[in-house]
């Protein structure tokens, strides 16, 4: 897994979901369909996307850099995935950095067909697998973790495609969630653990699957039920819909991250609404670290529903005292450090008519590397705030995730280097707190975290991870043996 490409936001302080999947089976035009969902799970890659569609004869596929809109928003373009059956992708890049040879979905011609597979998530063996696979003579075409997959099912002894598929899987760790076609029609599976998103929907005779829920509202298609954790779902052409448990009975663990930053807050994870686990949350860290203040000042956007929470809470009121500007490039394209780190002061702006000589309390998601907070604390400052204090919607991230988010490394974490008192005076806010664990996990509706089985992923806060990481461990492994090599 790589994790050192430049897409973070403003300083590599915001964490990016890596991707968005989105598929349609017995649509008249699968790929329009397609485009208008991937549209609404934009938010989740925008460095490149990719449909693939077939039309009972063969496979077609159109990847591109940047948005679905400058991609596949004309009559042109969606002429050329004539079909049936489609499948998308929208993507950042985890591992195998960026470039189109990587943009999903992936296609091969297998010995039973045509292949195609949209992947969200992060295989947390694929270094392991791939060089095994490499040492038996397969050829690999890019440098994304989700061609291991291909090359398991090219390679599987198993009769049928599906039993081949489940084979594949079972020598695979970590997170996916896989849209699959071929020329019998579409399968969609999740992981054992349901650790990234997956959902069906119906319109009409066409079967959707996305990775959230807020696409089925786009393309005005009723929302049935989540994938769930281990499931394999195969759909035909005639309509024929079969269901497989194939991995066992393990207890769910998907990423709790989803509720406090990731999925569109319109969308509906868990079972729960996304908009209200977030307001949730605020109130519980008003509760936990309430602050004496005169305003509850969201960092936007995604502080909003949070602070709104917060501030009913408290009882204390919340302005708007930060103004963001939607029309900024994204700042990656700056091309010095010196223009990106100005890209905070583009994005927002003080409202100083508000701030001025009050004390506030800033509401932000997450706390990653610091940069930002640094320079919104003293935007603050400069415009007349008397006091300004921090709190944040999710407990410290102190860990690397390795389910498909690009976290920097762990040195680059600041929860990972110093307590909550030194981040505080790093930050330079006048009192900063996390919402605590088990209050993260009352917001979403239970009792507290299940220590001995937690119920969910929350391995970024707590360490503890519900799968291997076999390519993990090897490269630790062989970093204490370079660092035993040079002690000697």
């Amino acid at each position: 897994m790589t994790h050192n490409h430049p897409f973070f936001d403003a300083g590599g302080d915001k964490l990016r979901e890596e991707c968005g999947v989105f598929g349609a089976i017995n649509a008249d035009k699968a790929s329009a369909v397609t485009a208008l969902g991937l549209h609404a799970l934009q938010h989740r890659g925008q460095e490149a996307a990719g449909i693939t569609s077939y039309n009972g004869d063969r496979f077609y596929s159109v990847r591109g850099t940047g948005h679905v809109a400058e991609n596949f928003s004309t009559e042109e373009a969606l002429a050329e995935l004539p079909g049936h059956m489609a499948a998308g992708h929208v993507r950042y890049s985890t591992t195998g950095g960026s470039g189109l040879r990587n943009v999903q979905p992936l296609y091969a011609d297998l010995a039973s067909g045509g292949f195609a597979v949209a992947h969200n998530g992060n295989i947390s063996n694929a270094r392991t697998l791939r060089d095994d696979l490499v040492s038996r003579g397969a050829i690999f075409q890019s440098t994304s973790d989700t061609e291991v997959i291909i090359h398991l099912v090219a390679t599987s002894r198993y009769p049928t495609i599906i039993d081949r598929l489940v084979d594949a899987l079972r020598m695979v760790e970590g997170a996916y969630s896989l849209i699959v076609m071929t020329p019998d029609g579409m399968m969609a599976c999740r992981d054992p653990f349901g650790i990234r998103p997956l959902v069906m929907g119906k319109l009409g005779d066409t079967t959707v699957f996305a990775s959230e829920s807020v696409a089925f509202d786009v393309i005005g298609a009723e929302f049935v039920r989540e994938v769930e954790p281990g499931e394999l779902i195969r759909i035909g052409f005639d309509g024929s819909m079969g269901s497989l448990h194939p991995f066992g009975n393990i207890k769910p663990r998907p990423c709790i991250f989803e509720h406090v930053y990731f999925s569109r807050p319109d969308s509906i994870f868990v079972g729960q609404s996304v908009y209200s686990s977030r307001k949730s949350i605020g109130e519980q860290l008003a509760i936990e670290s309430p602050a004496d203040v005169d305003l509850v000042v969201p960092v936007p956007d995604s502080g909003v529903p949070a602070a709104i929470g917060y501030a009913q809470q408290a009882g204390v009121p919340f302005e708007l005292g930060i103004i963001r500007s939607h029309y900024v490039g994204r700042t990656f394209i700056q091309p010095t450090q010196g223009a990106r780190t100005s890209s905070v002061s583009l994005k927002h702006n003080a409202n100083r008519a508000l701030v001025e000589g009050k004390r506030i309390v800033l509401i932000d998601d997450s706390l990653v590397r610091g940069t930002t907070s640094i320079k919104i604390v003293q935007m603050m400052r400069d415009a007349g705030a008397t006091e300004v204090h921090f709190r944040v919607a999710s407990p410290p991230f102190a860990h690397s995730c390795f389910y498909g988010v690009d976290t920097p490394e762990r040195e680059k974490l600041l929860a990972a280097k110093m307590d909550t008192e030194p981040m505080r005076a790093h930050i330079g806010a006048d009192s900063l707190a996390f919402v605590s664990i088990d209050g993260l996990y009352r917001a979403v509706g239970l009792q507290g975290r299940e220590s001995a089985c937690p119920q969910y992923c929350d391995a970024c806060f707590t360490g503890e991870y519900p799968t291997p990481l076999t390519d993990q461990s090897k490269r630790e492994d062989k970093d204490a043996q370079l660092s035993f090599d040079k002690v000697t």
